[in-house]
């Protein structure tokens, strides 16, 4: 009997012009506006300060040179010169922005909630996740007030049964192929499947797929790990001078026995020869 249900269904084409279109529609274009509308909150930034630029660019070049070690284009006395000077600079705070720090540093912590460049992060990645999910809510809550209960599609592959509660949501009808997708499921599967299409018109750094929504917290939106954490490169700092010593370690001079290396290239020696 339930295969005669089963074959007794059949789905009005207004179906799929007014509502199916329609819904998948609305959820490629909210995405795109959203993407760009984050694009837009994100070059309001506040611009770093030229101490904070130092700062950074302090630890990039350290981990430039550790990242080159085993084969560096510097010669072994400038390379270690570099790295001690680095080292001295580093422990001693001098790349700091707020400067080396004073007294005991458990009690000069600073609040995080105190600085200003936190709080501005803090609030433009609060934009951005509102950005992210608002929108999603006036989608559901239209789709629930319009088209509650609405069988949209059928799915042309079969399925078992443990899909019918994801694929029929809404729909109380226990005779129903689990094929059959409801209005709310079919948002549910556009929330998850538009992100290949996103990459497509976007590109892969994109801020339209919805399903990040479920993971990503306010902050990490606009690259900021926690609330109130910003990065303490005090910290950074301490691990990179252990770093650095570490990567003297593995140093290699990239022009060691480069006359060798010419003599062979060019078959004045053979391959395996030994310098004498």
């Amino acid at each position: 009997m339930s295969s005669q249900v089963h074959m007794s269904l059949y789905l009005d084409p207004q179906i799929r012009d007014w509502v199916l279109f329609p819904i998948t529609l609305v959820m490629i274009l909210v995405g795109v506006f959203r993407h760009y509308v984050v694009i837009l909150l994100q070059s309001t930034a506040k611009k770093l300060s030229r101490a904070g630029i130092r700062e950074q660019r302090a630890l990039a070049r350290s981990q430039i040179l550790r990242a080159t070690s085993a084969n560096s284009p510097i010669p072994a006395l400038y390379y270690k010169a570099i790295s001690q000077n680095l080292s001295e600079a580093f422990k001693s705070g001098t790349y700091l922005k707020d400067g080396p720090p004073k007294g005991d540093s458990a009690s000069s912590a600073r609040n995080p909630l105190s600085d200003p460049a936190a709080m501005d992060g803090m609030m433009a990645g609060m934009k951005t996740q509102m950005v992210m999910m608002v929108p999603q809510m006036v989608i559901m809550g239209w789709i629930n007030f319009f088209f509650q209960g609405f069988v949209l599609i059928k799915l042309p592959f079969p399925l078992t049964l443990g899909f019918k509660s994801m694929l029929q949501r809404g729909i109380e009808t226990p005779d129903m192929d689990v094929r059959w997708v409801s209005s709310l499921s079919w948002y549910f599967l556009n929330f998850f499947g538009l992100n290949g299409l996103y990459r497509l018109i976007l590109g892969g750094d994109n801020s339209a797929d919805s399903s990040r929504d479920m993971t990503m917290s306010p902050f990490a939106a606009m690259g900021t790990a926690q609330p109130g954490q910003p990065q303490d490169f005090a910290k950074l700092f301490k691990a990179e001078c252990d770093n650095l010593e570490f990567a003297e370690g593995l140093y290699a001079w990239a022009g060691d026995e480069m006359d060798l290396k010419i003599l062979r290239k060019y078959g004045k020696l053979p391959p395996n020869s030994v310098d004498d």
